[in-house]
């Protein structure tokens, strides 16, 4: 690795799940000489969330590539404006635009998109069906720890879904965007049309929602290609 790149690597879960998902995309990322922080965030609320974030990005060696999956997408479009953030990257994640949230992104699906299993809230927090959860959020995930994530679900705050963005990351950072082209999720038309108004980079890999879990080389290869091709900018 080239010593003029971008070492710093942060990484922000989404909803549902929380950082130790990103084990595998860890491991290659520090094989390789990058300084990883993985944030726990608490999904209660955007604002929170971000702040989290923002303190991971300060306490981090140097410039930084902030990358979020799903809801964390959200997070690190808010929290890439730091000037520490060399460039953002999207893993099947939402990538809202000004005044945008989870919410208003969910609001009209696509004809024919899968529905989240995403049972009513209980005191302002959402969860999956844990009965359903392989198939729609991890359908790559080895059966043992699919099951694994769903019973060890963090609960999902109705505020952060409904936290809207200020000022996205995309419009004045280089950004990346890997594409799940099995998501039951986040359908892949709509990440690919959040892909293109950003004018992310993209890259389309075969995988679920959890992507990132089951295929940890093609995400940190795409971390990587960004890390390696902001000092060129």
């Amino acid at each position: 690795m080239s010593n003029t790149a971008t070492k710093s690597v942060v990484l922000v879960h989404g909803g549902f799940v929380d950082g130790s998902g990103w084990d595998g995309v860890y491991q290659i990322l520090k094989k390789d000489g990058y300084d990883v922080t993985i944030v726990q965030n608490p999904t209660t609320s955007l604002a929170d969330d971000v702040a989290v974030t923002k303190r991971a990005i300060a306490a981090a060696p140097g410039n930084v590539i902030l990358v979020g999956h799903s809801y964390g997408g959200v997070v690190v479009s808010e929290a890439g404006t730091d000037p520490k953030v060399a460039g953002v990257v999207y893993i099947a994640a939402f990538a809202p635009d000004a005044g945008e949230s989870v919410s208003t992104l969910i609001a009209n699906p696509p004809p024919g998109a899968s529905v989240p299993p995403i049972l009513p809230p209980v005191d302002g927090f959402l969860m999956l069906d844990k009965e359903k959860f392989a198939a729609s959020f991890a359908a790559d995930v080895r059966p043992s720890l699919a099951s694994f994530m769903a019973d060890s679900q963090v609960p999902w705050g109705v505020a952060a879904l409904e936290g809207k963005v200020t000022a996205p990351a995309w419009k004045v950072k280089p950004s990346w965007y890997l594409v799940a082209t099995d998501d039951k999720m986040i359908p892949p038309p709509a990440q690919r049309h959040m892909a293109t108004r950003a004018q992310a980079t993209v890259v389309e890999v075969p995988g679920s929602h959890a992507v990132y879990v089951s295929n940890p080389a093609g995400v940190a290869k795409l971390i990587e290609q960004a890390a390696t091709s902001v000092v060129k900018n």
